[in-house]
C-alpha cells in the first residue's frame, strides 16, 4: 500500500509519501503559493514524480480557512436573523476577558452591523411555529444583499435547531435569486441551543467557506 499526505501552511507546503512494501519515504517542501494554494500542492507532487494512480490513500491538511480568518481576508458576509434579535452577534456573552482593564475592547466582528438583516418569523424552543416566515420581507433582504455585493450569507434564526424549515426555505429563496452566493445555515452546522454560539460559528463558516470551496474545486479538477 502506498500513501501520501500534504499539509498547506501559510509559508510552506509539505508532502510526505510512504511505500509500505519498500519502506521508502519521500519528502518535499516548497513555498506555499498564496494566490492559489493548489499550485503549491501540485508542484510538490511533480517535484518527486508522484504517480497518483499508484497511491491508495491521500491525507490532506490545510490552514487556508484559519489564515483567511486571522488575516481578515475572508468573504464579504451578511448575517440574517429573526426580527428583534439583530444585536445577538454584537452583544455576545457580555463577558470581558480582561475584567479589570478599563481600556478593553472586544475584537472587531467579522460582520459589520450594517450587514446584519432581520426577517419576521418565530419558532418556540420546541420548534413550533409561532410566526410564519414573511417571504416578502425575505425577498427584500435578498435584493439588498445583492446590491451590497455580499459573497456569503450566514442564516441563524431563533430556535432553528428545533425546526429548520424557515432556514431551509430562506436558503432556497437566496439560491433562486443569487446562485453564486454561498449560504451557511446554523441548523446544518451547529444544531444546538445558545444563540450567540450558534450565530458566531455560522458566521465563521460563511466567512471562510468561499476560499475553501474555490481551493477544493481546483483540486477536484486536477484529480479528475
Amino acid at each position: 500500500m502506498k500513501r501520501f499526505a500534504i499539509d498547506i501552511g501559510g509559508t510552506f507546503t509539505d508532502l510526505v509519501a510512504f511505500d509500505e512494501e519498500t519502506g521508502k519515504i519521500s519528502i518535499m517542501k516548497l513555498p506555499t503559493t498564496l494566490q492559489d494554494p493548489s499550485e503549491g500542492l501540485l508542484n510538490c507532487i511533480k517535484e518527486i514524480n508522484l504517480l497518483l494512480s499508484h497511491y491508495s490513500l491521500f491525507v490532506h491538511g490545510t490552514t487556508i480557512g484559519l489564515n483567511a480568518y486571522l488575516q481578515r481576508k475572508g468573504a464579504k458576509v451578511s448575517l440574517i436573523t429573526t426580527k428583534g434579535f439583530k444585536d445577538v452577534y454584537e452583544i455576545g456573552r457580555t463577558n470581558r476577558v480582561e475584567a479589570y482593564n478599563l481600556k478593553y475592547k472586544k475584537p472587531k466582528r467579522i460582520v459589520p452591523r450594517r450587514q446584519i438583516f432581520t426577517v419576521p418569523e418565530r419558532m418556540d424552543f420546541k420548534g413550533k411555529v409561532i410566526e410564519s416566515l414573511d417571504e416578502k420581507e425575505v425577498k427584500k433582504v435578498i435584493e439588498q444583499i445583492g446590491k451590497e455585493g455580499i459573497e456569503s450569507v450566514a442564516i441563524c434564526l431563533l430556535h432553528s435547531y428545533a425546526n429548520s424549515s424557515h432556514e431551509e426555505r430562506m436558503y432556497k429563496l437566496i439560491k433562486e435569486r443569487h446562485p453564486e452566493i454561498d449560504v451557511s445555515l446554523s441548523s446544518r452546522i451547529i444544531r444546538e441551543y445558545r444563540e450567540f454560539e450558534r450565530t458566531s460559528v455560522t458566521v465563521l463558516d460563511a466567512y471562510i467557506k468561499p476560499s475553501i470551496v474555490k481551493y477544493l474545486q481546483h483540486l477536484e479538477n486536477f484529480f479528475q
